[in-house]
């Protein structure tokens, strides 16, 4: 029984640091170009100081405080997509996201996963993987993690500008499925 509860244990507090280490093994790699802003550059983003008159952008400030981590990987490699695959599908299965969004579009998969916060449309973590169709395309993988609400996400795709920010913005125009 002691074995039992410290095997759990140690699963329970290791989920966390997975999270945060699943795709790292693609920064740095010579096919993939990386995105990394950590919660540090998201809390300096949070105290420019803007217009108070401007509400877009006292919007904007109020999600980046809600933010994390931001990780987005994208490569034309056909091995490192493959990599980037199997590493969200087991990432997928260990961590407890809902799908959210599932497209095939002119070969191109894109999925976007979630995990829930307190609320229905509070979220803790988002997930999309988009599978390029071809050699001219992209694989991206992005995770992005907080405590945001899924409707400010379309704000961050247009002051951001990351790869899959359209993607991203067309599952975030409509809501969240109740579960």
């Amino acid at each position: 029984m002691k074995k039992i509860l410290i095997i759990l244990l140690a699963v329970v507090f290791s989920a966390p640091m997975f999270a945060q280490n699943a795709f790292d093994k693609f920064d740095g790699q010579d096919d993939v170009t990386s995105i990394i802003v950590n919660k540090k550059m998201f809390d300096l983003m949070g105290k420019v100081k803007m217009d108070a008159s401007d509400k877009e952008a006292q919007q904007y400030l109020n999600l980046i405080k809600k933010l994390d981590n931001l990780k987005v990987f994208t490569t034309k490699s056909t091995r490192v997509e493959n990599e980037m695959r199997a590493a969200a599908n087991q990432y997928i299965k260990s961590s407890n996201l809902e799908e959210l969004m599932r497209v095939n579009d002119a070969g191109r998969n894109i999925k976007i996963l979630v995990k829930s916060g307190a609320k229905d449309t509070q979220i803790r973590e988002l997930l999309m993987f988009i599978e390029g169709g071809g050699k001219n395309d992209d694989t991206v993988l992005m995770s992005l993690t907080g405590n945001f609400d899924l409707d400010e996400i379309s704000l961050l795709t247009d002051k951001m500008r990351f790869p899959g920010g359209n993607e991203l913005k067309k599952a975030t125009k409509g809501s969240k499925g109740s579960k």
